[in-house]
């Protein structure tokens, strides 16, 4: 939803000015979508790049409800990438004498989750190596909720209520229409919300798959790494001897007992 939003010129506008307020010359015109779609093989569903005013390179990630550092690594790929197809689309060549053109990056973090006492700047340098004088460096800004209407803080509000309704109802339809109700109830991201509702309701509906297909997943890997240290206890415990199959069965839930009689059977034909 966050890239389904910023796709319209108009509230790319406010995003932009939101964060650049001097900038009075800024147009729908002079606002260029440069997202990328993947950064080696992970999809980068909620990371949105914009080239703007005064060749200014934005480059606007959300790191959701968790918090984590690795976001950092996410953005020096994605810097990097988006400066190799800059240099693409400008025909600059990096391998000539003739120093190339950069635009001025700008990096931002949009934090749904309560900020608490988290900063509002991290960097590379400082989360991973102790604020050590590195080589490299990636400072990123941090923007939480505020006490303002701009569109980035709206769309933290929706984030929070959707979070919300999720805890009431599940990864049900009801939450996303709930979610949906309750923010143009209350004027967050309202003309958006009317004009793309369906197409909201099909977006945030999807996430849940893909929630519950990775859910499904780790389970599965769960389940699946229980059962073979539960049948490695199991041999160990047949080859002591010291215990009956009704007393190894209670050490070893994910086997069943017809499974443990067969374990044994297969140990003592080796012994």
């Amino acid at each position: 939803m966050f890239l389904d939003l910023f796709q319209d010129k108009k509230n790319l506008l406010k995003l932009y000015k939101t964060l650049h307020p001097e900038d009075t010359d800024a147009t729908e015109d002079t606002l260029d979508i440069v997202t990328i779609d993947n950064v080696l093989t992970d999809n980068l569903y909620n990371d949105l790049g914009i080239m703007g005013g005064n060749n200014r390179l934005l480059l606007l990630l959300e790191a959701q409800s968790g918090w984590t550092v690795n976001i950092l690594i996410r953005i020096l790929l994605y810097l990097a990438q988006s400066y190799h197809e800059y240099f693409e689309r400008t025909s600059q060549s990096l391998y000539k004498s003739r120093k190339v053109k950069m635009s001025k990056p700008e990096l931002y973090i949009i934090f749904t989750g309560n900020k608490g006492r988290k900063p509002d700047t991290i960097s590379l340098s400082k989360e991973f190596f102790d604020g050590a004088d590195i080589d490299i460096e990636v400072r990123a800004k941090v923007i939480y909720e505020s006490d303002t209407e701009d569109i980035i803080n709206q769309y933290i509000i929706f984030c929070k209520v959707f979070d919300k309704q999720r805890k009431l109802y599940g990864m049900t339809e009801q939450t996303v229409k709930e979610t949906i109700r309750i923010c143009k109830d209350r004027n967050i991201l309202k003309e958006y919300l009317i004009s793309r509702e369906k197409e909201v309701v099909t977006i945030m509906m999807s996430l849940f798959d893909d929630e519950q297909i990775m859910k499904t997943y780790w389970k599965d890997m769960e389940n699946t790494l229980a059962y073979k240290k539960d049948k490695e206890t199991a041999e160990r415990l047949i080859k002591m001897r010291k215990l009956s199959l009704e007393e190894i069965s209670l050490c070893v839930p994910s086997l069943s007992f017809d499974e443990l009689r067969k374990l044994k059977a297969e140990i003592m034909q080796l012994v």
